[in-house]
């Protein structure tokens, strides 16, 4: 029983690092290196993330600076950020890139808030997904007369409070990141 507990504890804990990941790639007007962990720089026939091919680093608030230790590369850097979808111009001055992030007008903050809640929504369908599975496992070693129907009643009730906590973590996060990106 304590093992099914782990294993759905753990689903969760990953549910939460994935919604972690997801909010740092959200632009919200300040720079964040973690914008550029999807894209990939084709250097020497291999995709390479760019924070494994120069120093990134935030000069200012809103100027995001890649400075490659191969300044051969720095023409494929530019390109690669060229061909994403972040939506911001790289200024390359023959050693460094810099990226200059825009303040996010009023409409596009009300975008990035409506994808926020997405993402939190998603996030919740996967844990109460994480909660059902553990329900049925629990359900079928009540049949298979591993626990009794009481055990069973016990199990409900802290696959239910485990899953409201980590609802709430949800919650928690949803809201500092919607603060974040309709703070200017």
């Amino acid at each position: 029983m304590d093992t099914v507990f782990a294993q759905i504890k753990e689903k969760m804990e990953k549910t939460l690092s994935v919604l972690d990941s997801n909010y740092s790639s959200i632009r919200a007007g300040r720079a964040n290196p973690a914008v550029l962990d999807k894209i990939r720089v084709d250097y020497w026939g291999t995709p390479t993330p760019i924070n494994q091919m120069a120093a990134v680093s935030v000069a200012e608030a809103r100027i995001l600076q890649i400075q490659p230790w191969d300044v051969s590369s720095l023409g494929a850097i530019e390109k690669a950020i060229q061909a994403s979808d972040l939506g911001i111009n790289p200024q390359n001055d023959g050693r460094v890139i810099r990226l200059i992030f825009p303040q996010p007008t009023e409409e596009r903050r009300k975008e990035l808030v409506k994808e926020v809640r997405k993402m939190a929504e998603d996030s919740k369908v996967a844990i109460r997904s994480i909660r059902r599975d553990g329900m049925e496992k629990f359900k079928k070693m009540e049949k298979a007369s591993e626990i009794t129907e009481d055990d069973l009643d016990d199990c409900e009730e802290e696959l239910q409070d485990i899953t409201d906590s980590y609802i709430k973590k949800i919650d928690e996060k949803s809201d500092a990141k919607e603060k974040e990106v309709l703070e200017v």
